[in-house]
This record gives structure tokens, sequence and C-alpha cells, in this order.
């Protein structure tokens, strides 16, 4: 292979959508059988098929997680996956450029060279497509969080070692065990965060996921009880997160205004929101488990606090 030709790296196979072959073109890989969700989905409705470019300085397995994790959320989503691995010179960003020229879609990427990442975005303004760092908001969150400056090498982020592998399945675990999915193997899992919906569960487990800690998050859904297998659960450390009511409401219509929904219902009643609050704080207080309230924690500050627990419970166990 020319010194100056990406290379393409298919995903590893994942329930999503399998491993993908290289493309026609012999550098991207392309296929569109990369599924959003499909939980519950109308299957006589019509497919939304997209274009989707995912480049890389190095593997390109984290792109192609998030990427995945993403399309997850959606039902009658499918993309056309142009996976371009090892961009490191000019030259090779070309050819990626060529094929986003050639097939317009949706960018993201993980390339540290200034250079390389100001052209990319460049071609993608002037093509009038959408570009991603996806990882540029958490690297920032921790470059602020821990007062050090990012060191932008190429394949750094990538080093084959014990500590980048167990990232990788940490971040694994808590994508796939969200929101109290995959609850069968949940005793295997470090951390299991509970909480009412919207309590920042599922970015706290991603922030500790990045420190190596397998973190499951489940919810407490109001006349529903616990799952039976966190009730079991012998093995994880278990922590409750709570928040005040008022807050939880403000946060709750956010997010029904995102989504476009009706601002009704007990979702966001004040006294509904309140008692459901008051449940959860009771089943922690039953259970023994530490709590932690979000109301005035930054994510950062929240996983900080719950890996400290964390640590001082391993020193006791």
């Amino acid at each position: 292979m020319a010194e100056d030709e990406p290379t393409a790296a298919p995903p590893r196979p994942t329930p999503a959508a399998p491993a993908l072959s290289p493309s026609a073109d012999g550098a991207a890989g392309a296929a569109p059988a990369l599924r959003g969700g499909g939980h519950g989905a109308d299957l006589h409705r019509e497919q939304v098929l997209f274009d989707l470019h995912l480049v890389s300085d190095s593997s390109g397995e984290t792109v192609n997680t998030v990427a995945r994790a993403v399309l997850a959320q959606f039902d009658g989503v499918d993309a056309r996956e142009h996976v371009w691995s090892l961009v490191r010179s000019p030259a090779q960003l070309e050819k990626v450029i060529q094929s986003i020229e050639a097939h317009p879609g949706l960018v993201m990427y993980t390339l540290a060279l200034s250079e390389l990442r100001e052209r990319l975005e460049e071609a993608c303004r002037r093509l009038k497509v959408p570009c991603v760092p996806v990882l540029d908001q958490i690297t920032d969150i921790v470059s602020g969080y821990l007062g050090v400056s990012v060191s932008r090498r190429p394949g750094r982020r990538h080093m084959l070692d014990q500590e980048y592998f167990a990232r990788i399945d940490a971040m694994h675990f808590a994508l796939i065990h969200d929101d109290g999915q995959s609850l069968w193997d949940i005793d295997d899992a470090d951390i299991i965060l509970v909480g009412v919906s919207r309590s920042s569960k599922t970015p706290t487990a991603i922030y500790l996921a990045n420190r190596g800690v397998k973190a499951a998050n489940v919810p407490l859904v109001p006349g529903q009880p616990l799952p039976e297998e966190v009730e079991s659960a012998t093995r994880p450390f278990i922590v409750g997160l709570t928040t005040s009511p008022e807050r939880l409401v403000q946060i709750r219509r956010n997010r029904l205004l995102s989504l476009n929904q009706p601002d009704d219902g007990e979702y966001i009643d004040i006294d509904a929101v309140r008692t459901e609050v008051i449940a959860a704080r009771r089943l922690f207080e039953r259970k023994g488990w530490p709590v932690i309230d979000v109301t005035r924690r930054s994510i950062e500050e929240t996983a900080a606090a719950i890996y400290q627990m964390y640590l001082r419970h391993l020193g006791e166990s």
C-alpha cells in the first residue's frame, strides 16, 4: 500500500450492524446496513438512508463506536458507512475529501493534527455538510477538569496498552447497559447508577467509562419495581442519584420542548415529581446505597465524587 493511501478499518461486529468490508473504491468501507435502533420501529415506514463518513488518524474504532451508539437511538435510519482510518497526511486527507464530495453526508472524525482538522472542517463548510469532532467535548471537559492541556499527537489516544483496552471495554459496557438495558449481565458492572429520569445517569456513566470503570445505569419508573437483576446484584457498587424536584421539572420540560412534545402530564407536574424524588430517596435509604445530589454538580464533579466513593469501597472490601 502506498504511504499516502488511507486504510479501511472495518468495525468489529455489533448487534447493531455487521462488520463492513472495503467498498469498491478500495479505501472506505461502505454498507447500507449500519442501522439505527429497532425498538418498536414500524416496518412499513420508509427508511431514512444517508452517507456517513468516519475519519480517524488511528484505527477508527472510537469514532465507529460513537456513531453506532448515536444511530441506535433512531428508528428507521440506515447509514452507508465510509470508514477512513490512519489518515495522517494532507495527501491522505484529500482522498477523504474527494469521497465526501462524491457522497455528501455527515462527517464524524477523530484527528489530532490541527492542519488536518482545519482542512477537513473547511472542506465540510464548503460542501455544506455537518462535521463533528466526536472527542473534542469530552477531551475539553477532561482537560478543564484536570487543568492539563491536550497533547495532540496522531494515534496517541489509541496506544495499544492495557489501560486503553480497559477504557474501550468500559465504554462499550456503558453504552449497552444504558437506561436499564441488557440487565442479564449487570452483575458484571463495577458501578450501577440508579435514579429517576433525567438525573444525569447516562452522561455520568459515560464519564466514568472514560476512566475505565464499567458503569451501568438504571431508571426508576413510577409505579414499577426496581428490576430484579439490580435487587440481586452482589458485585457492583450501587449509587443513587437525586436532584431537586424544581430543577428536575425544568430539565424535563426543556427535554420535551426539544422533542416538540406536549409539556403536560405527571412527568413534569411538580407534585408528582416531588413524590417521585421522595420515593427514590426512600429506596436508596432502605437499600443503604450512597446518594449523590446532582442539583448543583457538574457531570465531572458527580463522576469524580462517585469514583472516589468507589475507590474507598474497593479499599474496604
